[in-house]
């Protein structure tokens, strides 16, 4: 229950107020006090108080009313963008570079695009969204779904290690993040393959995957991460241990930056998606700010709310306590005179 204008219930307190400073009524009106000589010693009855209680609970009763209290029930339809999207997301081992810079400090291109990514989940309410992690081999890390904050969990628990590190299989992923859309009835359906590095493991060649999409009529939007050359890449052991140096601080080694640039932009063209190249923190912002207008459809709601107006109720319940406390006022608890 609501109330519609609830600052209406502040005359109670107000009225209570008021009434205090002037103090109770009496129960008995004399002339003079002289005529009250010798009745002290009579039960005090509690008529006025029952009368009074009475009364305010009336008074209540009509503020309330005017309050006008209403029993809601809203009803909201979305209709829902109906861009189904799948995410490839490269997790192998160079993806611990660390070559983006965000407020001073190095960030690995892991963090940084998981940290994009997050920020274009949460620019896409309406889309379904899976995810497809992927090294020497892809997986499933969620199918698709509309529930962001379930993304963003499994998005915070993937870790580098969790899989086979050691290569990279575009092909593979890129023909699994397929496979999630494929039987899917949606207006559009695409793909965004995340990666750092070339084709060097898996049986699916990237450019066949390519031309799947294509018949499929899927966009595949390609993004290549990291800075041309080399970058920085912390030094590890065979169990993918970081190395430290004697003071606990990570070791590093320069290692050569192996995009392969022309793969990726094939697979974009073929798809009548668009390749981009993330080598900066702010324009791997601005490529999913890119595909995020690219591929947005405004989502209509309708908002629905039913009102059920409850103020006759206590109209009539404050209608029906005043009679009472007429009634008692002029009989069993009448006051004197």
């Amino acid at each position: 229950m609501a109330l519609a204008h609830p600052y209406l219930l502040l005359l109670l307190p107000l009225l209570a107020w008021l009434k205090g400073r002037r103090g109770s009524s009496p129960a008995f009106l004399y002339s003079s006090v002289k005529l009250a000589e010798g009745l002290t010693h009579i039960r005090r009855s509690r008529a006025g108080a029952w009368l009074a209680a009475l009364r305010w609970l009336v008074l209540a009763l009509f503020i309330v009313a005017l309050a006008q209290p209403r029993l809601s029930r809203s009803t909201t339809e979305v209709k829902a963008s109906g861009v189904d999207i799948a995410v490839a997301f490269d997790m192998s081992l160079s993806m611990l570079s660390e070559d983006f810079v965000v407020d001073g400090r190095r960030v690995s291109r892991f963090d940084m695009s998981r940290s994009v990514l997050k920020s274009f989940i949460d620019k896409r309410p309406n889309d379904r969204i899976g995810l497809v992690v992927f090294a020497t081999q892809p997986f499933i890390a969620t199918p698709l779904t509309s529930d962001h904050d379930y993304l963003h969990e499994n998005l915070d628990r993937l870790e580098i290690t969790s899989i086979d590190p050691s290569a990279t299989a575009i092909g593979d992923a890129l023909t699994t993040a397929i496979n999630r859309l494929r039987d899917l009835k949606s207006k559009s359906k695409i793909v965004v393959l995340m990666t750092d590095g070339q084709n060097n493991s898996g049986r699916v060649d990237p450019l066949t995957a390519a031309d799947v999409a294509a018949a499929l009529g899927m966009k595949v939007y390609t993004i290549g991460i990291g800075e041309q050359g080399s970058a920085p890449m912390p030094a590890m052991d065979e169990n993918f241990n970081y190395i430290l140096d004697p003071f606990g601080r990570k070791q590093y080694r320069m290692e050569k930056v192996d995009v392969d640039e022309v793969t990726l932009q094939k697979i974009a063209d073929r798809t009548g998606g668009k390749y981009y190249r993330a080598d900066n923190a702010e324009r791997f912002l601005q490529i999913y700010a890119e595909i995020d207008k690219l591929e947005k459809t405004e989502a209509v709601i309708n908002k629905y709310t039913e009102y059920r107006e409850l103020f006759p109720r206590f109209v009539w319940s404050g209608l029906a306590m005043l009679l009472v406390e007429l009634a008692l006022g002029q009989t069993v608890l009448r006051r004197l005179p």
